[in-house]
């Protein structure tokens, strides 16, 4: 995580990235094992998934949790920074909402 001149910015850093927001979202509802977040996230493949988890959870809002298993069984959880978050993301979630709505009914 790199400091930016302002805020906004710095928090935008972090959080910007192919779907890390809705990965956050999804590990509020409880941790995840890798599979789950490969079927809740259709849409990215399976190395940018890793890449993103990697860089949550070295910016300091996922843990990673290695099971000692055969197989191995990975889980993935929120810190304490990244449960600190919720409130702005699901503020985000309805400002998308609204933009949504608006570009709907601009294009009617």
């Amino acid at each position: 995580m790199k400091k930016s001149y302002c805020p906004i910015d710095t928090f935008i850093n972090v959080v910007k990235g192919k779907r890390k927001a809705t990965i956050i979202l999804h590990l509020f509802q409880g941790d995840k094992r890798y599979g789950e977040l490969v079927r809740l996230l259709p849409d990215i493949s399976e190395r940018m998934l890793s890449k993103q988890l990697k860089e949550l959870e070295s910016d300091g809002l996922v843990n990673r949790t290695v099971f000692p298993e055969v197989p191995p069984r990975v889980e993935y959880s929120l810190t304490t920074l990244g449960q600190e978050i919720q409130p702005v993301l699901k503020q985000m979630f309805k400002g998308g909402i609204l933009f949504e709505k608006s570009i709907e009914t601009s294009q009617n």
